[in-house]
């Protein structure tokens, strides 16, 4: 699925300058290298989004494990609060991940994340229940969940660079579009077996030990991902800054990565922004508002959301290619624009309760969100230079998710109790849309042509 490269708009107001590129020979990619790395980098993904994916379509059942009250949306407040307490220390994570892995290499940073996730996940599946130790229930919930997030700081970023730095430039979309398959994946996996276990255990034998299973998986999982990621050999761009230099790496100051790249990070955290509200509404939030602001049927609410999930998988590769055809920028701008226009519409559907509405308002907003899954992972990458991509994609990205993404449950869930507007879900992403929309306005180009800093790549035949 190749496309001729897409020609670079002269610089302007709308358009700036390209990031210069380096000169030099073009690489050439081994396909069955490439495959190898976008497979380990997505089951890493997968991992972090199925324990994500989890804790959210579960979240009524732990907010009456770890935190008890007669109050409903007190619990969901309260479990809520710890899936976004996780986000507060990605940025840390980030910041140390990051600089590294521009340091040492992005797989031996890549494995140390999968070690983490695997671990702190792991451990929530241990954690006794408030019922038993009290107030250090909640207390280990959160700990948990801070290695979590400060793990997932450098794993996004170091999964999409990887990827980008090994895929040929005309094929970077398509491949890059794995990733967030993986993504979808992982979510299917967890809404799938939590969708089961709340088919086929009591309330009773799900709040005593059936919500454990899920998080207990997660160790089998990370040594299977740990044996992938460490099979792998380093990215062709960054052994090529390696042997630039005659000795080690130098450290690049964390300061360089922030204001010399200042522009590029403004362009990321508004991306990401529009990228993460809609997609932690849609998949994370959607499930629970369901079930505590609509009262739908639980297990028809997670098989609706399983369904829109399985839809996005198959239409993701065919987006990914997509833009590897069009662009980046034409297939964001028109999710920012579905989003800006049809989240109202599509909320409403989704208000009318019957299952042919849900489904039609869900699918809608997963069809739009695939614009932005489809794009990102070869997008971003793409806005840095390869000596610093790395370490400036972990702050932007991370900064943003936490600001804005993680914390989308937590604050659409206060904004309805304070307003009592069950629309705020939408108004949210239209929101989102228009921050989008200007990042994609300022952002240059980049499909079909090398990584700034980095060669052509080319597949070998």
């Amino acid at each position: 699925m190749s496309a001729a490269p897409v020609a670079a708009a002269p610089p302007s107001r709308t358009s700036p300058a390209p990031v210069p590129r380096a000169a030099g020979a073009p690489t050439a990619t081994d396909p069955a290298l490439v495959r190898r790395a976008v497979k380990a980098a997505a089951l890493g993904n997968a991992m972090e989004w199925f324990d994500f994916g989890v804790y959210s379509y579960i979240a009524v059942t732990l907010g009456k494990v770890f935190f008890p009250s007669g109050n409903p949306t007190a619990q969901l407040l309260s479990t809520f609060g710890a899936f976004a307490a996780a986000f507060l220390v990605r940025p840390l994570g980030g910041m140390v991940f990051g600089p590294l892995g521009d340091r040492v290499g992005r797989q031996k940073v890549l494995a140390v994340t999968m070690i983490m996730m695997a671990a702190g996940t792991f451990a929530i599946g241990l954690i006794p229940s408030y019922a038993t130790i009290g107030v250090w229930a909640p207390v280990l919930l959160l700990a948990a969940r801070l290695v979590q997030g400060f793990s997932t700081g450098g794993e996004y970023a170091g999964a999409s660079t990887f990827i980008a730095e090994y895929a040929p430039d005309k094929r970077r979309g398509f491949l890059g579009s794995w990733l967030e398959f993986g993504t979808l994946a992982g979510y299917i996996g967890g809404a799938g077996l939590v969708t089961l276990m709340t088919a086929l255990l009591s309330d009773g034998d799900l709040m005593s030990w059936g919500w454990r299973i899920p998080f207990l998986i997660a160790g089998p999982m990370g040594i299977v991902g740990l044996y992938l990621r460490m099979r792998l050999e380093e990215t062709p761009a960054f052994a090529a800054e390696v042997a630039k230099a005659e000795t080690a790496r130098p450290k690049v100051p964390l300061r360089e990565m922030v204001t010399g790249q200042w522009r590029a990070l403004l362009l990321c955290v508004g991306l990401v922004l529009v990228f993460n509200v809609t997609d932690y509404m849609l998949l994370s939030y959607m499930p629970s508002y369901l079930t505590s602001e609509l009262e739908y049927d639980e297990t028809h609410g997670l098989l609706v959301v399983l369904g829109v999930m399985a839809l996005m998988m198959v239409v993701q590769p065919f987006a990914g290619a997509l833009t590897d055809l069009v662009g980046r920028r034409p297939v964001i701008a028109a999710g920012c624009a579905g989003f800006l226009l049809l989240s109202v519409p599509a909320l409403l559907l989704i208000r009318e309760g019957s299952l042919l509405a849900v489904a039609l308002g869900m699918g809608a907003l997963g069809m739009l969100l695939v614009c932005f899954t489809a794009s990102m992972p070869s997008a971003l990458p793409a806005l840095f230079p390869t000596r610093v991509r790395y370490g400036s994609l972990s702050i932007g990205f991370n900064v943003s998710v936490s600001l804005f993404g993680g914390t989308t449950p937590l604050v659409v869930t206060a904004l309805i109790g304070a307003t009592g507007d069950m629309m705020m879900p939408a108004y949210y992403m239209m929101a989102a849309a228009v921050v989008g929309g200007v990042a994609v306005w300022f952002m240059t180009e980049s499909a079909g042509r090398p990584l700034p800093g980095s060669a052509p790549a080319l597949e070998r035949h």
